[in-house]
């Protein structure tokens, strides 16, 4: 069994920390704003899905998914994402750069001036250690090198979460959620609600049929992206025998009648070897 089928769970099996359940979950307002608040301790008067194809739609036989949560408050913009996968403190803090000028570029296309860019925070949701320093939550702003209590202030904010932290560091209500990462039963009332969210949503039919057709798309996409490398794999492979073929002054006709590539290109490659 592949690495990709491994990925790919039973609709029954699907948790919280399975990037297509917490979609789901957080596209009850509900809950999304809750959660936001609690990690932030902030209060909040309302949230804004931005775009559903770039949030919440939830049907993965449409195209565009680029953001787990992607919602406005209270003139700030919210990016929470599920980090299934570690891949390592590098990779993750380059993502969270990534999906800052994704969300730059967005606000600059509605309009925006520079100047008129809203504040940004970015939250990952990790179920594995980060960094390691043993904490739960690790907050990220611009500083300046040479004196640390100066701060750019250009509104941005990125937060990395780990289920696997042991450092007291998080608010009870946070530190519940982060168990529920780690599978333990729902410690209190928000997240027996997700909970009870998640139970409900698994006896839905329609979002059953959903997910059956992500896990088909996602299949053929990686069969077709197995193919693909294959046949690139054989070209490079043609390539690189005509042109030891070439070094050897093998005549155009001897090439061809050997590998996988046309007149006109094995004629190229003779140009570009003189």
């Amino acid at each position: 069994m592949s690495a990709y089928h491994r990925e790919i769970k039973p609709w029954e099996e699907l948790t919280i920390i399975d990037d297509y359940m917490f979609k789901l979950v957080m596209r009850h307002k509900r809950f999304c704003k809750r959660l936001i608040e609690k990690i932030l301790n902030i209060k909040i008067r309302d949230i804004t899905y931005l775009e559903e194809e770039k949030s919440l739609k939830m049907k993965y036989d449409s195209k565009g998914i680029r953001l787990d949560v992607y919602v406005e408050g209270d003139d700030t913009i919210y990016d929470i994402e599920m980090q299934v996968r570690d891949y390592g403190d590098q990779e993750l803090a380059q993502r969270t750069r990534y999906y800052q000028s994704m969300i730059d570029v967005d606000s600059l296309a509605r309009g925006a001036l520079y100047k008129e860019l809203r504040s940004s925070i970015i939250i990952f949701l990790c179920p594995f250690e980060l960094f390691e320093q043993n904490r739960h939550i690790y907050t990220f702003r611009n500083l300046c090198i040479e004196d640390k209590n100066l701060e750019l202030n250009d509104g941005t904010t990125k937060i990395f979460l780990s289920s696997k932290g042991t450092t007291n560091d998080v608010s009870p209500d946070v530190k519940a959620f982060l168990d529920y990462m780690n599978g333990l039963p729902a410690a209190d009332d928000f997240i027996k609600e997700i909970d009870a969210c998640i139970t409900e949503t698994k006896t839905n039919h329609e979002e059953r049929v959903s997910y059956m057709t992500y896990e088909m798309k996602m299949r053929e996409a990686h069969d077709d992206g197995r193919a693909e490398g294959r046949a690139e794999g054989e070209r490079n492979a043609d390539l690189r025998t005509a042109k030891r073929m070439l070094a050897k002054n093998k005549s155009i006709e001897e090439i061809i009648e050997l590998v996988n590539l046309s007149r006109e290109e094995v004629e190229e490659l003779a140009l570009q070897s003189k």
